[in-house]
């Protein structure tokens, strides 16, 4: 049987890619930009409620993958890393998802060839194997479900 997967570049713009029990491939990126008159934790909340409405709509998630970024350009950036992250586990802990996080140079050396690829370079080397991500953040989500498929996916085959 197969299972479903799912990989997420988390951040304000989340990227994702989901592999379907039928072995499509999908993939894109959500906004989760606080609104103008938003209280902070709004959109954890978003992040929360569309978290659950993929694993609707996927029939559910058997495994999710995310990036494992360990350094920040600012502190902003890692202040809402920590959320999304806090948010992602505990939802996936409630639901009984198996997680895992993907070191950020493990996921362009698989991909590109390299620990330390561009943006650039990783969209290149993901367009390569045959897709058409909007930016860098549906590029790594990509990036990382190749990972998965490419090294982890016996774990799956037989599951």
């Amino acid at each position: 049987m197969t299972l479903s997967v799912l990989a997420l570049d988390l951040g304000t713009r989340t990227g994702w890619a989901a592999k379907g029990k039928d072995r499509a491939i999908v993939s894109g990126v959500m906004n989760f930009k606080p609104q103008r008159f938003e209280g902070g934790g709004m959109r954890f909340l978003r992040f929360k409620r569309w978290l659950t409405e993929l694993k609707a709509n996927l029939d559910g998630i058997d495994a999710l993958y995310f990036e494992e970024v360990r350094r920040h350009v600012s502190t902003d950036s890692a202040h809402a890393y920590g959320g999304f992250l806090a948010t992602l586990t505990a939802w996936c802990e409630h639901h009984e998802i198996p997680y895992q996080g993907v070191p950020v140079g493990t996921i362009k050396r698989h991909v590109s060839g390299k620990g330390n690829a561009s943006k650039e370079d990783v969209i290149a080397a993901v367009r390569k194997r045959g897709f058409n991500p909007a930016d860098d953040n549906e590029a790594d989500a990509l990036a990382i479900m190749l990972w998965v498929q490419d090294t982890q996916e016996t774990e799956y085959e037989n599951a």
